[in-house]
Order: structure tokens, then sequence, then C-alpha cells
């Protein structure tokens, strides 16, 4: 651990120290100062005073997007909501849908939205294409006595009552469900405490670049230690809030020649605006988290591995045995995440218990992920499956074919070989009983910190 430590900080300070991040040893920057008559100077002072005064790094162009106009535009309805979220039922793009519905969670770190960006690469509306009932968690921002909310309540308000919410509006027993990153953490335990309670209601969980051991959680582990946790715990006090900026700054900080000082270079070095990027937007679209529900994260989750052991943690007070996941799971893991290793990603194949799909998906954690089967190559990145499970992630992709596409063409396809017959597609979203409340993308994603 020191080791990995040193070597973390290490890396931060030669960043930091590298030429290009000074003007006067910045020869790209001098020279354009000069072309331009220090016009390229005024400009980047301006951005820095910019920055300053909004208190981050303008890693993109924000103002090039508003969520519910050219972001999270995929048609649906808000069909139910609690303190904690809001469910979102979208529009049916077919005539017929397969018979079990399918729950989206997103992690509750950044809005919902990366999984329904632009249309041309929306899973969102993807899967909707494909003929699924789709349903999507917005996570609210945490603000004042939200602070006391418990990794209970996450379960209980976010999971189990979106999935009875979604069972009673299209009277289905079983919902498929798919959560990535930390959603997906959760929705082990989750699907893991529904099986001790002899509880059918999932029919499949899919896991996107989701971590439940964290035996090795990669470069995080240099940064999350029990003196953090601690210390965090004096600062913000349990029934306080964790701003969304400090979790921001953390990521950067593991890639932060790219994320911070690539960023100093351009925009204040050279007076460039950055450019207008999606992902980046949503990035920085920060949320908070509640004191009491994250440091539980991080002490029992995290740094004492619990959900990866038989009944060493209970989730609303039932204990937690990922083994007892007969239903089938389809895993990915991207081979370049920094945030979730693929290593770590893959030794869910051997926590649950039924039958498992493991892909590795090319790219890292969000590029990874968000890789629309567009254009003639049918997406920009490929995949590996059919691997050999058993072993370590070395022989996996060892005996594992490789495919140019997108992964999400292999997973509607498994889906739906798992997801009962062809039905009519539902005429109106909501129920009597969950009414609509009003049009997608809703209130809570557009609320600031």
């Amino acid at each position: 651990m020191k080791e990995k430590k040193l070597k973390f900080y290490s890396q931060l300070y030669i960043d930091a120290l590298s030429p290009a991040n000074f003007l006067a040893t910045n020869p790209e920057a001098l020279k354009l100062a000069q072309q331009t008559n220090g016009e390229s100077l005024k400009k980047g002072f301006k951005n820095l005073l910019h920055d300053m005064k909004q208190g981050r790094i303008s890693q993109t162009d924000f103002s090039a997007f508003e969520v519910g106009k050219n972001l999270a535009t995929t048609p649906g309805s808000v069909v139910f909501q609690n303190e904690l979220i809001q469910l979102i039922q979208y529009k049916p793009l077919t005539k017929k849908v397969s018979q079990f519905p399918l729950l989206i969670i997103p992690p509750w770190i950044n809005r919902y939205y990366i999984l329904d960006l632009e249309p041309h690469n929306s899973f969102v509306r993807f899967a909707v294409q494909q003929g699924f009932t789709v349903f999507m968690i917005s996570w609210r921002v945490p603000k004042g006595e939200m602070g006391k909310l418990s990794f209970d309540d996450y379960a209980q308000k976010g999971y189990l009552d979106a999935m009875a919410a979604i069972r009673e509006i299209t009277g289905q027993k079983k919902v498929n469900a798919l959560g990535y990153c930390i959603g997906g953490t959760l929705l082990g335990g989750v699907a893991a405490i529904l099986a001790a309670r002899k509880k059918d209601e999932l029919n499949t969980s899919t896991f996107l670049a989701t971590m439940h051991d964290f035996s090795d959680f990669g470069q995080l582990s240099a940064v999350v230690d029990l003196p953090l946790v601690e210390k965090l715990e004096k600062e913000i006090g349990k029934d306080g809030i964790l701003k969304g900026t400090d979790m921001t700054n953390a990521f950067n900080m593991i890639r932060a020649k790219d994320l911070i000082w690539n960023y100093v270079s351009n925009n204040y070095l050279m007076g460039k605006e950055p450019l207008p990027f999606p992902i980046l937007h949503w990035t920085n679209d920060n949320t908070n988290l509640p004191g009491n529900m994250y440091f539980y994260y991080l002490r029992h989750v995290i740094l004492e591995n619990k959900l990866s052991k038989k009944n060493a943690m209970k989730i609303c007070d039932t204990p937690v045995d990922m083994g007892q996941i007969k239903h089938p799971c389809y895993i990915i893991g991207t081979a370049e995440d920094h945030i979730s290793p693929c290593h770590t990603t893959f030794t869910t194949t051997r926590l649950v218990g039924g039958e498992v799909e493991f892909v590795i998906g090319e790219a890292g954690h969000v590029a990874g992920i968000i890789n629309p089967p567009n254009g003639k190559s049918n997406g920009k990145y490929g995949y590996f499956s059919n691997g050999k499970l058993g072993k370590d992630l070395a022989h996996f992709k060892e005996t594992a074919q490789h495919h140019k596409e997108s992964w999400w063409i292999h997973w509607a396809k498994w889906l739906k070989q798992h997801s009962g017959k062809q039905i009519n597609a539902p005429a109106k979203p909501g129920s009597k009983k969950n009414k609509v409340i009003e049009p997608a993308p809703g209130r809570y994603v557009k609320e600031k910190m």
C-alpha cells in the first residue's frame, strides 16, 4: 500500500512540474503569444479569472449543453418519486416489447444522463429501440436533512421501491436490472438480499464497470484509506453533506495530466476555449452525497470489503451473500478502466452463483461503456467475449473472441434471450396507482448543489 501511495503521489508531482505547465518553458504558448501580440495571454488570464469565480477548471464549453434540450432528450415520463429518486418510464419505440421490463440504475455520484446523452450515443434510446420497456432512476441532489440518509435508504428508497413501482405499472413479477459503477455495486447487494428473502423479483442483473470485491480497487486505493475516512468524518460529520466537487477533484487527480494540466496549458497559457464535449459536461455536473451513507460505504464496502464476503454485512437487516444470486448476470469490464479495474470487475464472476456472461470492452470507464453502434464499424471500440471463466482475466482474454463492434449489440441479444415472450408495448406510461408526475427528464436531474 505504501509503495502504491508513493508511486501515485510521485506521479502527481511529476505531472505538476511538467515544463508544459509553465509559460516560460512552454514553447507553444510562447510562440502563440508572440504571434498574437500577447492576445492569447490576455484571453488566458480572462479564462483563469472565470474559472476562479466558478471554482473549477473548465474542461468543456458548459454553455453548449442543457439537460432536456440537447442532453437527456429520450421521450418519457416521471411515474414515481420519493425524497431520493424520480423514476422515469420511457416511451416505447416498437409495437412489441420484451415481457420483462428493464430498470437502469446509474451511479449516484453524477447525474443519470451519462446513459442518455445525445440521441446518437444514448444507451437509453438504444435499449428502447431494441424493444425493452425501460425505466431509469434519477437520483436527487442530497441537501440539508438528507445528509442522514443511510446505505440502507439507498437500497430501499432507490432500488426496492423503484422495482415495486415497476412491477405494479407493468404487471410483471420480475424486473431486469442494470447498474453502472457504484449503481451496480449496490445492485449486487440488493440482488443478494432478495435472494436471501426468497423473493424471485429480479430476472437478470447487468453490471457495467462495477466492483463488488474491493481487495484491489486500482489507483483509488492510493487515495482512499482509513485516515482519510476519519479525517472526512471529523470535517463533514456523519449527518453532513459531502460536496460533489470533492469527488470530481479526486477523480481528476487520478488522471491529472489529462484532466487538470492539459486544461491549464490550453485554457490559461494559450488562451484557448475548451471544446463542447457532452461527457465532460456530465462529469462536471456534480451531485452531493449524504455523509452517513458515504462513510458507511467507504468503511464497510471498500476498506473492509464486506460485500464480497459471505454474510459479513447486512443491507436492510438482511445478510448479504452474493453466492445466492442464481439468476443470469451480464458483467462488462473495460480494458483501460482507471476507476473500476477490469481484473477487479472480473472477480464478480466468482462471487455470483448463477449463469454468467462476461465481456471485456475496449477503452475506459466511460468511453468503453458509452460506445454506441453507429457508423460503418458499428462502434468505435470492440469487445472480447466467450472466454473461459474459472481462472483469471488474462486466461479469459487469451481464450476469448474479439469482435469489432459495440458490446451494446451483444448485450441486447443476450437480454432478449432472457426476457420472456414478446408482448404489446404499453399504450401509456404509469398506472392508476403510479400516475404520470411530469415529463422526462424531470426536476431532480436539474436541481443544483
